[in-house]
């Protein structure tokens, strides 16, 4: 499963597309130049519970780090995945 990725300087996403249709997604937008709003996740019935979430979010930490940007989810999903993993995503907590 490729997890793609979008980004246009103010928004950007996360995704994964099977037979060319959006299955999941993870979104987030530009606070200032340093930190991202991780905003929504969506994972749709038939992904459930493989863990796709984790790996969207796994996707967006490995962006941050490369582009030294911090994360301050506003996502309820995103918040609970960050406080639950915070020993391994502290570097890019906000």
């Amino acid at each position: 499963m490729n997890i793609q990725h979008e980004d246009n300087g103010t928004r950007g996403k996360f995704y994964i597309e099977i037979d060319n249709k959006q299955e999941a997604e993870m979104t987030y937008r530009y606070k200032n130049n340093n930190t991202i709003d991780i905003d929504h996740t969506e994972v749709k019935e038939t992904l459930k519970g493989q863990g796709i979430g984790y790996k969207l979010i796994d996707a967006a930490v490995s962006f941050m780090r490369e582009n030294n940007l911090k994360a301050a989810p506003s996502c309820s999903y995103a918040k609970a995945v960050f406080e639950k993993k915070q020993d391994q995503y502290k570097d890019v907590i906000a």
